[in-house]
């Protein structure tokens, strides 16, 4: 992991979102009226790359990209201040703008102005220093001129950590010394056909190809290409592909996507994770930034990795959901370390007796405590992800006291549910559940399966 910034280098843009509300359309067009409309402006293109990277890290964050002088580019200095260190290369051609009219989430038109591209004028030493010390770079190209350069380009060949170069249609090939190219999936289709490339089709083996195709005619040493909601596929150019599917997320902003995936990679790159690690790390970060709002929500809370707390506050707004629906929630609860059938009956039974199962295990403390020093055999981040692969699980929860009486506190389910074994006994939890009128409840036991028994058979 080296101590040095993330650069991002490319075409810092304006974006600006008029957001109304429309309920009619005007008498001579089918076109809506959009009124009471809010101004919202952020930070575009590489400059948006180097805020939402700069949102997600601790890391210095060192912005090199042309600047006009004109208005535009005066009120983009003035969002990225604080934010970001801009290193700005004086450039002429004007600031681009590009202007959304937005209906609630909906965008009716967007309205384009600014130079088609920019001429830059001497890269400062400064950006050259700053891209030769940096821990990784990342090349956001959005067309305006940026990646044709020569000095950039010849600075970018010497740059002091990996690069993640973001393509655009009308940009410049990537530099031979890249390390990972992220084109969507129309961008490389049309680059490798416009190579030769013969891949025809929209599968993964398709795209495979494509993948494999730009890396020779690139010369770079990975290509991932990126598929919206079905995630992204990786290929180094031979042997099969790593494919990483996505989180499905229920609304959200699309735009800005491309950028926080693009910038997730190059900061896990950065922190010294391998290629692979980064695009499955980059997958992560962009559904979540999606789910968070997208570009609309730029200045509001960083998206980060997921922790204890954002994992109770996205199960907070699952039990939120299901009250204000009428519903009733499950909670259920237990070690879970080695997951059997015997689990999975009880999991699917609680699920039958409300809308939505909240499955609170023990942490790995709590397990020792519970069941002694070689316990558990699997930690708790994992438990929890085999757990809500489950399609009958909702959300989990981990809790460290010996007992969940807190976590149940917290979440006050209407029922709580557990494994037969318990039949005929007041479940240690029923006094809780009383507190809020919820109910206790025992499930049918799948007799035969546990994990100590497991555990014990495997010893023979």
């Amino acid at each position: 992991m080296s101590a040095g910034p993330l650069v991002v280098v490319g075409d810092a843009l304006l974006d600006v979102d008029l957001v109304g509300s429309s309920s009619r359309l005007t008498p001579d067009a089918p076109v809506p009226v959009v009124e009471d409309v809010e101004t919202r402006e952020r930070p575009g293109g590489a400059a948006l790359a180097a805020v939402i990277a700069a949102q997600a890290t601790g890391r210095e964050v060192v912005l090199v990209a042309p600047l006009a002088d004109d208005e535009g580019a005066a009120r983009l200095r003035a969002l990225l201040t604080g934010r970001v260190r801009l290193v700005a290369v004086p450039a002429t051609g004007g600031t681009a703008v590009k202007q959304r009219v937005r209906v609630g989430d909906h965008s009716v038109v967007r309205i384009d102005s600014g130079a088609p591209a920019v001429t830059l004028g001497e890269l400062p030493a400064e950006a050259v220093e700053a891209i030769r010390g940096a821990a990784a770079v990342l090349v956001a190209d959005y067309g305006r001129g940026t990646t044709s350069d020569a000095a950039v380009r010849a600075a970018l060949a010497e740059a002091g950590g990996p690069v993640v170069w973001d393509p655009h249609p009308r940009g410049a090939d990537p530099v031979p010394s890249v390390r990972l190219v992220t084109p969507n999936a129309s961008e490389a289709a049309r680059v490798a056909a416009a190579a030769g490339a013969d891949a025809a089709g929209e599968g993964l083996a398709a795209v495979g190809a494509r993948a494999e195709a730009l890396i020779r005619h690139w010369g770079v040493g990975a290509v991932v290409v990126t598929l919206g909601a079905r995630g992204a596929l990786l290929s180094y150019g031979e042997g099969a592909p790593m494919v990483v599917p996505a989180v499905p997320v229920t609304g959200g902003d699309p735009c800005g996507a491309g950028d926080s995936f693009a910038a997730a990679a190059a900061l896990a790159l950065a922190d010294g994770a391998v290629t692979g690690e980064a695009v499955a790390a980059a997958v992560g970060f962009a559904g979540r930034f999606v789910a968070a709002g997208g570009a609309s929500a730029w200045d509001t809370s960083p998206v980060r990795e997921p922790d204890v707390a954002a994992a109770e506050d996205g199960v907070s707004a699952l039990l939120a959901r299901v009250r204000n629906g009428g519903g009733t929630v499950v909670a259920t609860g237990g070690c879970f370390d080695l997951l059997h059938a015997g689990h999975v009956a009880t999991l699917r039974a609680a699920r039958g007796l409300g809308d939505c199962l909240v499955v609170c295990i023990n942490s790995d403390d709590s397990v020792r405590r519970l069941k002694g020093p070689s316990r558990p055999l699997v930690t708790a981040p994992d438990r929890a992800r085999v757990l809500e692969a489950l399609e009958f699980v909702d959300a989990v929860v981990v809790f460290d006291e010996d007992t969940p009486a807190q976590v149940l506190d917290r979440l006050r389910p209407d029922v709580w549910a557990k494994g037969g074994d318990y039949a005929g006994a007041d479940l240690p939890e029923a006094a809780v559940l009383r507190q809020w009128g919820g109910q206790a409840v025992v499930l049918p036991y799948l007799d035969g399966h546990s994990t100590t028994a497991l555990v014990e058979r495997s010893r023979v």
